[in-house]
C-alpha cells in the first residue's frame, strides 16, 4: 500500500479533514465536527496501515506543505544504521529535484527544503512522483526513492480574457454555434475544471465539448431567433467550477453585439485541427493547412487567416501563418526535448463590415528524432584503487541519459574487452557500476585509461565516449631482490681499515616506502666473528673492514647480508 492511498483513507477516516496525513507528517486542518469515537476508530486505523506503509520507500506529501516538514525516515524504512550515516557521507545525488529535499545525515530523515508547487514540478500530470537517488560511501551504496507529491485544489479557473464580445448577426439561425476560449486551471484531475455554467437567458443556451486530455470546450449556441431592433446586445456570464469540494471558480463577461448585413460567419472545415511535425523542421515547412469558408458572397466571403492575439510571444517565434492560404509553416527551430506539444488559436475572419471572426485551435505534435547523444557522468569515482582489491570490486558508479525519447533515449554502455574492469547494470535503468574483474598488479601496469562508450538505439545511433584514469596503488608484495647470488669478492691482505672492500645493492619492484631497503649482515651465532671484522653501511650496503686482514691467518671467509624493505609487514631475502 502506498502512502497516497493511506493518505485517502486516513483523510476519510477522519471526518473529512480533522487530520490529513501528508506523506509522513500530519497537518492541522479545520473540518466539520465529528464524534469523539469516531475520530479515535479513525487514528487507530490510520496508524495500523501506516505502519505497513512505513515499509516501503516511496512517500507522498501534499503540495504546498511548510519547509521543514518531515517527508520520511528513509534509514529506517530501508534498516540503515543510522550511526555510520554521517561517516559515510549519506546524501541526495544527481537529481534535478534535490533543492526540494534534503537528508539529514544524523538520523536518515528525509525533510522539505522549500514548498513544492505541484503544478510548477509535474505541470497536469494525472500523477506527480519525483525520483530521488542517495548514496553512501565506504561501501558504495545507492538507494533509490520516490516521494509523490498530492494535488491540492489550490488554484481557481481562469479564462485568458476577462471579457470576451462576439459579433452576432441578427439572420444567424438558431444552431448556430460559437466556440469559447476555455478556462485554465493548473490543478490536475478532478481538480481540474469540471463543469460550465451560463446566466440564465432565452437566446442562448450553453454545450460542453469535452476533448479528453485537452480539456472542456465551452461552446455558445443560439436557441431562439436574434432581432437586432428588439435587442441590439446581450450580457452574459459564463462560469468554470473545479472539481474542489466546495468547488472553485471563475467567470468570463460576454458580450453579444447583434448585427445586421453580413450575417456569416467564416466555418472551418474541422472542429480542432492535429498534426504531427518532426522535431528539427527546416525553417519554411508547411506544418498545415486550414480551410474556412463563408457562405456570403463578395468582401463578406472573403476569409483572411491570423493568429489570435492572444498567442504566446515563444509560439510566435516558431510559427507564422499565411493570412490568404492558411498555410501554417516554421518560422524557427522545433526542439521535442524542449516543447513535445503546441496549441495554436487560429482567427478565420471575413472583410465584411463589420468582420465577423471564428476561433479553432491547431494541435501540434512534435515527434522526436535522434538528434541527442547519451550522456555519461561519472557519480561516484575512486581514482585510486590497491592491486590486491578483489574482483568485483567498485571503482565508479557511472550513469547515462539521453535527452531523446522512445528507442532514441535508450543507451547501452560499455567499454574494452582488454581490461582488467567491466561494467554491470544496475537495478535502475540507466546506472551501471565499473567493477574489477580480474587480479591488479602495479608493478606490470600501474595505471589504466579506461574510455567509456555510450550508444543510443536511434537510427542512426549516436555515440558518446568518456575517459577516466585509474591509479594502481601499491601493496607491499615484492621481496628485494640482489643482482648477484652470491657474491664472490677478494681483499688484498694489510688493508687499512675503515674502507669500503665491497658493495651489494638489491632492489625492490614495489615503490616507497615498500621499496625502501636497509641491510645489516646476518649474525650466524658462531661468536659472531665475521662482525668482528666487517660492517655494512644500512643506507648503502657499502662493506666496511674493521681491521687489517692477514693471508696467513685467515685465508677465506663467507657471511650472509640480508636486504629488508620498509613495508607493513616488511619482507626481505638474503644472499
Amino acid at each position: 500500500m502506498y502512502r497516497g492511498e493511506l493518505d485517502s483513507i486516513f483523510y476519510n477516516i477522519s471526518c473529512d479533514g480533522l487530520l490529513m496525513l501528508s506523506g509522513s507528517t500530519m497537518e492541522q486542518r479545520t473540518c466539520k465536527p465529528i464524534s469523539t469515537r469516531r475520530y479515535l476508530v479513525g487514528c487507530v486505523v490510520a496508524v495500523l496501515l501506516w505502519n505497513l506503509a512505513s515499509a516501503q520507500s516511496r512517500y507522498s506529501i501534499s503540495e504546498e506543505v511548510n519547509e521543514g516538514t518531515v517527508v520520511g525516515n528513509i534509514a529506517n524504512d530501508l534498516g540503515l544504521d543510522k550511526s555510520t550515516l554521517k561517516d559515510r557521507k549519506y546524501r541526495i545525488v544527481s537529481s534535478n529535484a534535490d533543492h526540494l529535499f534534503h537528508v539529514n545525515q544524523n538520523d536518515g530523515v528525509l525533510y522539505v527544503s522549500r514548498k513544492i508547487d505541484r503544478e510548477e514540478v509535474c505541470a497536469q500530470s494525472s500523477t506527480c512522483v519525483i525520483n530521488l537517488k542517495t548514496v553512501l560511501e565506504n561501501p558504495l551504496e545507492v538507494h533509490y526513492v520516490e516521494v509523490e507529491v498530492l494535488d491540492i485544489n489550490d488554484h481557481s479557473p481562469i479564462f485568458p480574457q476577462k471579457e470576451k464580445s462576439l459579433d452576432i448577426f441578427e439572420s444567424v439561425l438558431p444552431g448556430a454555434r460559437f466556440q469559447l476560449k476555455p478556462s485554465r486551471d493548473p490543478d490536475s484531475s478532478h481538480f481540474s475544471v469540471q463543469q460550465y455554467k451560463l446566466s440564465q437567458n432565452d437566446h442562448f443556451r450553453l454545450e460542453v465539448k469535452d476533448k479528453g486530455e485537452d480539456g472542456k470546450i465551452p461552446i455558445l449556441i443560439v436557441q431562439k431567433p436574434l432581432d437586432r431592433e428588439t435587442a441590439g446586445s446581450h450580457s452574459l456570464v459564463l462560469t468554470a467550477l473545479d472539481g474542489g469540494k466546495p468547488p472553485k471558480s471563475g467567470e468570463m463577461n460576454i458580450l453579444v453585439t447583434v448585427s445586421d448585413v453580413n450575417d456569416n460567419a467564416p466555418v472551418f472545415s474541422k472542429d480542432v485541427y492535429s498534426v504531427m511535425l518532426d522535431e528539427n523542421a527546416p525553417v519554411g515547412a508547411t506544418v498545415i493547412k486550414v480551410n474556412a469558408t463563408d457562405l456570403d458572397d463578395g468582401p463578406n466571403g472573403d476569409v483572411a487567416y491570423s493568429f489570435s492575439n492572444s498567442m504566446n510571444q515563444n509560439i510566435l517565434n516558431l510559427f507564422d501563418i499565411n493570412p490568404l492560404t492558411g498555410d501554417i509553416i516554421v518560422k524557427g527551430l522545433i526542439d521535442y526535448e524542449e516543447k513535445d506539444r503546441y496549441e495554436i488559436e487560429i482567427e478565420a475572419s471575413d472583410k465584411g463590415l463589420p468582420p465577423l471572426k471564428t476561433d479553432n485551435s491547431v494541435i501540434i505534435k512534435i515527434v522526436d528524432v535522434n538528434d541527442n547523444a547519451p550522456e555519461i557522468e561519472v557519480t561516484s569515482f575512486s581514482s585510486s584503487i590497491p592491486e590486491d582489491s578483489r574482483s568485483g570490486t567498485t571503482v565508479a558508479l557511472i550513469s547515462v541519459n539521453d535527452l531523446d525519447s522512445g528507442l532514441n533515449g535508450k543507451v547501452i554502455c560499455s567499454i574494452g574487452e582488454d581490461v582488467p574492469f567491466a561494467l554491470t547494470p544496475s537495478l535502475k535503468d540507466k546506472m551501471y557500476s565499473l567493477v574489477t574483474k580480474s587480479p591488479l598488479d602495479r608493478e606490470k601496469k600501474p595505471n589504466y585509461e579506461l574510455t567509456i562508450f555510450a550508444k543510443d538505439a536511434g537510427q542512426p545511433p549516436l555515440f558518446s565516449a568518456m575517459k577516466i584514469n585509474i591509479v594502481v596503488s601499491d601493496v607491499n608484495d615484492n621481496r628485494p631482490e640482489f643482482s648477484l647470488s652470491p657474491y664472490t669478492f677478494y681483499v688484498a691482505e694489510a688493508n687499512d681499515p675503515g674502507i669500503s672492500v665491497f658493495s651489494v645493492k638489491a632492489f625492490d619492484r614495489d615503490e616507497p616506502d615498500n621499496a625502501l631497503i636497509s641491510y645489516h649482515i646476518l649474525r650466524d651465532g658462531s661468536g659472531d666473528k665475521v662482525t668482528s671484522f666487517l660492517n655494512i653501511n644500512t643506507e648503502s650496503g657499502d662493506i666496511l673492514a674493521m681491521k687489517s686482514f692477514d693471508f696467513e691467518t685467515l685465508k677465506t671467509f663467507q657471511f650472509q647480508v640480508i636486504a629488508t624493505d620498509s613495508g607493513t609487514p616488511s619482507l626481505s631475502s638474503n644472499v
